[in-house]
């Protein structure tokens, strides 16, 4: 077993000090680094039938890893509540340290979680999952039915570009469209983050869009040509 999969399998082990989850990813910066240092946050997102059950239990079991005054003011029902009424259906526990490791992790229900991933209804973890993400519980096949999502966000991206761009480009635009709109880009957020993102990734991005690129190059939407640092120049065929 190799660096990066022991990182996982000892973080796998948190989930045998909290409820069930039917659906467990991780995402972000640590999906390329072999042994995430003390200080380097974790990203997870779990995906549960029912919050308020879910919250709950939690709170029986970790009630250090919510903020104290939800605790006290109302507890499961109070977490639920402004998540689905006030935020984008997921509530958040940052900076939970377990087993000498910095996480935080969102729980959403999987009802919404799946119509977001369909129908982009608040398009922020449909964002999410257009980028890479490990995805270490599965229960619904999320996977699958997320390729709907890959292929609106490829779609949506061709419709953005210029006729004739790079792979790069493309996955850039990908990258960008949860961003869009997001006043944090414009103050908070470090502007290259997009590109950093996909420079940092690039390879796991090649995986995740080449089944819906080779389909479009078969279609003739697309054609490909090669460029002198082996990325793929692509220009959109116009009928």
């Amino acid at each position: 077993m190799d660096n990066k999969d022991t990182a996982h399998s000892h973080l796998l082990s948190f989930l045998n000090a909290i409820p069930p989850v039917d659906f467990w990813c991780v995402y972000g910066s640590t999906l390329h680094s072999t042994d995430p240092g003390k200080s380097t946050m974790v990203d997870y997102i779990l995906g549960v039938s029912d919050p308020l059950q879910w919250h709950s239990e939690n709170l029986k079991m970790n009630a250090d890893h919510y903020a104290s005054w939800m605790v006290l003011l109302g507890g499961a029902k109070l977490i639920t509540n402004i998540a689905d009424k006030l935020g984008v259906g997921v509530h958040f526990n940052p900076y939970v340290t377990w087993n000498d490791k910095m996480l935080k992790y969102g729980v959403v229900r999987m009802h919404d979680l799946i119509q977001d991933i369909l129908n982009w209804e608040r398009f922020y973890l449909s964002g999410r999952l257009q980028k890479p993400v490990n995805m270490l519980v599965d229960n619904l096949d999320i996977e699958t039915i997320n390729s709907v999502n890959l292929r609106a966000a490829m779609s949506a991206a061709l419709l953005l570009l210029l006729p004739k761009f790079t792979e790069e480009d493309l996955y850039a635009k990908i990258c960008s469209l949860s961003y869009m709109g997001d006043v944090r880009m414009l103050f908070a957020e470090d502007r290259n983050k997009v590109k950093k993102i996909v420079q940092g990734q690039f390879d796991l991005f090649q995986s995740m869009y080449k089944p819906f690129l080779e389909e479009y190059e078969g279609k003739d939407f697309l054609r490909f040509s090669s460029s002198k640092n082996q990325l793929a120049n692509i220009s959109q065929v116009v009928v």
